[in-house]
């Protein structure tokens, strides 16, 4: 009899186990949507170039169409970037600065290849530290029914 009463003032620790991982999926993947929509609306599309250590112009509008992110249950993390980049290293090179090749269309439609230098224009890590200071609300009071 005693036992039945003291099992029944502790809570169901299964229940309360699949609340917590449906909370954290649910609140990394909504930290994950802001972060993406700040990295995207920092990317403007315009036909000149962006300044050293500001975020990138986006000329066709790609690179900002391109940036998703996804819920990664293996790491149990969000991973938020540009996608569909097969071949291209453009917005790596965007993030952190360095050499990428660059193809020039030439009059009579010549091209030629050329290795640039590109400076730093970062936008993931200016998104996520903008974001920094919302995502504690996220969590909050996201733990229920347990």
């Amino acid at each position: 009899m005693i036992d039945m009463r003291i099992k029944s003032l502790f809570f169901d620790r299964p229940k309360v186990q699949r609340a917590m991982d449906r909370a954290k999926r649910r609140s990394l993947s909504r930290a994950g949507a802001f972060i993406r929509q700040r990295a995207r609306t920092s990317i403007r599309k315009r036909k000149r170039q962006s300044r050293p250590g500001q975020p990138p112009s986006s000329h066709t509008g790609l690179l900002r169409r391109f940036i998703l992110f996804g819920y990664d249950r293996r790491s149990d993390s969000v991973v938020v970037g540009p996608v569909g980049f097969r071949r291209s290293r453009a917005p790596n090179v965007l993030e952190f600065g360095g050499r990428t090749t660059v193809e020039l269309r030439r009059r009579g439609g010549r091209r030629q290849k050329r290795t640039v230098r590109i400076a730093a224009r970062p936008y993931k890590r200016p998104a996520l530290e903008k974001e920094r200071t919302q995502l504690p609300a996220v969590w909050r009071n996201s733990v229920r029914g347990g």
